[in-house]
């Protein structure tokens, strides 16, 4: 192959946005600094896109059709992107990342069949390896990615969908998918055949890896999922030569697998134990058949008030409910109250609390949280005995004192140590469970307290509580 100028101008065009993807991953690695770290990738990618569309006008179009189906797909996803960013909430956004695993995915399977049975020869063994890898990890991304945001948004069908004998269906979907796979390489003249069957067997697997998963795994799963993408785009890359896609999978794949680590870390559990499907289902019990022994004590915002304006130490424990009920802006003007009375104030950060690693920073963040009052759960939970009240706003799981005894579905789960507070507040919307499915042991505690409602309207009387007593 004849190497021309606007090849070479292309090579370093796509090296440079590969070096603005890495850039913009490191930047990530501090709240502080990862809107920039955003703004690098995403100029990265533009400066990809826009050298693939000086090249394509240079070298020509094989069908001039193509140019505006092209044209179509850009604007199309460009305005489903920024609809989606603007409309979505925060606490919605692990959904927006599956559904956009699954165009990841879907994109990268097509991508690499079109370089299976594109073209009058037989594609070489090298194409044949990375595209096919790239259909098989594309395909099950797509249908697994769908029925994980399905999961997460709370489509009911999908939730209460069940897989009787799973390990058999994903054992027998696996040996297919392998051995269509395999056939595709060793036998090339029929690739269209294998081709298709290696899409079907891995759409199938896709669906009965994710089914038999329950919600509380669900944001790890995203993350492996994720990382199929990325591998699926670096799959996709090799069989084109692009060193752009490649470089920008190889990434996303690697942050995928590390990230999936992490969180299954975070929940003491092996990545391959939650993979499983073991853990958060809807039926999960709280090991013994019973639930807790108490009744839950209900208390006021005026004397939750009263409590915080004298305390000495007061440790704020944020979770999905505090997402959820967009309070974010309450609880730190709450905390600054608190601290020009002279009390100490922290947050209590669970690696896993919300539904994405990160997701009460950023929240916490959005309302200017000093990053130092961050404090995560190895350095938190040696300060909770000291801490006069621990106000517990929309987190259940990560709280449960279950996880420190077996049998308990959340058993080797770290949690934060709340119930070692002097006194616990808790605010929650209802008396529902967490993603475990079971009680709350906290909330039967001697020392714990419960104020029902949405959290911002009951941060928000608390705050009118706290004024009127300062005042």
């Amino acid at each position: 192959m004849n190497t021309t100028p606007i090849d070479i101008i292309a090579w370093f065009a796509y090296l440079l946005s590969a070096v603005m993807f890495v850039m913009g991953l490191h930047y990530m690695n501090s709240p502080k600094t990862a809107r920039k770290g955003n703004f690098i990738s995403a100029a990265g990618m533009v400066v990809a896109v826009v050298m693939a569309f000086v090249k394509l006008f240079i070298t020509g179009f094989e069908n001039a059709i193509a140019i505006w189906l092209l044209i179509a797909g850009i604007i199309i996803g460009a305005v489903a992107g920024v609809a989606s960013a603007k409309r979505v909430k925060m606490t919605d956004m692990p959904q927006l990342v599956s559904v956009f695993n699954t165009v990841g995915g879907g994109a990268a399977a097509l991508v690499a069949l079109n370089d299976i049975l594109a073209g009058e020869g037989t594609p070489s063994i090298v194409v044949l390896i990375t595209a096919g890898l790239g259909v098989m990890i594309g395909s099950v991304t797509f249908t697994g990615s769908l029925i994980a945001a399905g999961k997460l948004q709370g489509v009911k069908w999908v939730r209460n969908l069940s897989l009787p004998g799973k390990s058999f269906w994903n054992i027998l979907f696996i040996v297919l998918m392998v051995a269509s796979f395999v056939l595709l390489c060793v036998f090339p003249q029929q690739r269209l055949l294998w081709a298709i069957l290696t899409t079907v067997f891995a759409l199938c697997y896709g669906l009965v890896f994710v089914i038999p998963i329950g919600g509380a795994d669900m944001p790890v799963v995203i993350s492996v999922l994720n990382a199929c993408t990325g591998t699926a785009v670096a799959m996709s890359g090799l069989a084109i030569d692009n060193v752009a896609l490649i470089i920008a999978g190889a990434l996303v794949g690697s942050a995928g697998v590390t990230l999936s680590v992490l969180m299954s870390k975070a929940m003491n559990r092996p990545l391959m134990s939650v993979l499983a499907g073991g853990f958060g289902g809807s039926n999960a019990s709280a090991g013994d058949g019973e639930g807790p022994e108490g009744t839950m004590k209900e208390t006021s915002a005026d004397d939750l008030a009263v409590q915080l304006v004298y305390a000495d130490k007061v440790i704020f424990v944020p979770g999905f409910g505090l997402a959820q009920a967009q309070a974010q802006r309450e609880l730190a003007d709450l905390g600054e109250l608190l601290k020009e009375h002279g009390v100490e104030v922290e947050y209590a950060i669970h690696p896993v609390a919300g539904r994405m690693p990160g997701h009460m920073n950023v929240l916490l963040a959005e309302a200017n949280v000093p990053y130092d009052e961050l404090v995560d759960l190895d350095d938190i939970n040696p300060q909770f005995p000291a801490a006069n009240v621990s106000l517990v706003v929309g987190a259940n799981d990560v709280t449960n004192p279950a996880a420190r005894r077996p049998g308990t579905p959340v058993s080797g789960m770290p949690i934060l140590d709340v119930d070692k507070s002097q006194n616990v507040v808790v605010m929650k919307r209802g008396r529902g469970k967490g993603y475990a499915g079971i009680e709350n042991e906290l909330y039967y505690e001697d020392n714990t307290q419960m104020l029902f409602g949405d959290a911002k309207q009951s941060l928000q009387s608390v705050i009118a509580a706290v004024k009127e007593l300062l005042g």
